[in-house]
């Protein structure tokens, strides 16, 4: 008998206890949805951080979307954003390319009880609870630190960004300050390229049409570098003028291996989108128990800012650094549906 007893015994326990746990309320709800908005999801700086989102939601059982338009518009990226937050979800990760333009919807998401955090892209005047990415004026430093380093102190520099864009702003600061320190570079032209290497392609030749005397290209956004190496290479130029690229796109690193482009900035997006919809969970659920409710708090519970950190990627460096990257460029798994 009593080897038949000892298993019943288990058996018995064992069933009780799924029936405990099986009863027991998840700690994620099945209606918990993080939503992301970007102003250009097609590039793949913001794939990589689709990647983090997606690693983080199936991490914690929870939903999430990826949303914005296909090419770089930011008033379109507002209304992904307003359609975002008519949804009602858990929490928004936005980058908020025009801080002026997003701070008034930021601000009525806050007052309905929806976190909001800008990543890459800060709204400092909103009620945006946190900013987590790239210090970008100690970036433009290192980008402009790097170029003068590669020009030996002297040259004609030209730069391309998007004005008015408040992390490239920031860039445009810290990299005017570094090339500041060097009497010998002189910054001849600031350039649009509306996140566009084929706008960046178009501009440098236009330069070089003109015989504009050019020693150095510095790109503070994902797209001007592969565009100014690509008219370069086109008219058998590339290697002659210095180009400092920013961010790590397949395309540039490309470059970088073929000694078209010097260097890059990398910045960290996985980073930025993963621990985005961690600090949002973290503050759906409360876990930071200084205050009751964030939502009735006098100041948000969670940092401030973060700093993601950047690399600097060149032929030194550039296939181990490609080689690392391989590992995560894809999610880990599908999305919760």
């Amino acid at each position: 008998m009593k080897t038949t007893r000892a298993p019943l015994v288990t058996l018995a326990l064992l069933a009780s206890f799924l029936v405990t746990t099986s009863c027991e309320k998840a700690y994620h709800e099945e209606t918990e949805k993080f939503i992301f908005v970007a102003a250009n999801i097609n590039l793949p700086y913001w794939q990589e951080a689709k990647a983090g989102l997606n690693d983080a939601a199936l991490a914690m059982h929870v939903k999430e979307d990826f949303t914005g338009p296909e090419s770089y518009d930011v008033n379109q990226e507002l209304a992904f954003f307003q359609s975002a937050v008519a949804s009602h979800p858990t929490g928004i990760l936005l980058q908020a390319t025009r801080p002026e333009l997003f701070k008034s919807d930021i601000d009525k998401a806050v007052q309905q009880g929806i976190p909001v955090v800008t990543v890459d892209s800060d709204a400092p005047d909103s009620r945006r609870l946190l900013f987590l990415g790239t210090d970008n004026v100690r970036a433009g430093v290192e980008s402009g630190k790097h170029l003068a380093e590669l020009l030996h102190g002297e040259g004609n520099v030209v730069v391309i960004y998007i004005p008015g864009q408040l992390n490239l702003e920031e860039r445009m600061q810290g990299a005017t300050q570094a090339l500041g320190g060097y009497p010998k570079i002189k910054i001849t032209q600031k350039l649009d390229d509306k996140g566009d290497p084929r706008v960046a392609n178009d501009l440098i030749g236009a330069l070089l049409a003109k015989n504009e005397k050019i020693d150095g290209i510095l790109c503070l956004e994902a797209s001007g570098a592969p565009g100014a190496a690509e008219v370069l290479h086109r008219l058998s130029l590339e290697g002659t003028i210095t180009i400092v690229g920013f961010d790590k796109n397949p395309e540039t690193l490309d470059h970088i291996e073929d000694g078209w482009i010097k260097g890059t900035i990398a910045q960290k997006p996985y980073t930025m989108a993963y621990y985005g919809v961690r600090f949002l969970d973290d503050l759906h659920h409360n876990i930071v128990h200084e205050f009751k409710d964030w939502r009735t708090a006098p100041a948000s519970p969670l940092p401030t800012r973060v700093d993601t950190g950047t690399a600097w990627v060149d032929k030194s460096n550039v296939a181990a650094f490609r080689a690392a990257l391989a590992s995560h460029q894809q999610p880990l798994g599908p999305p919760a549906q």
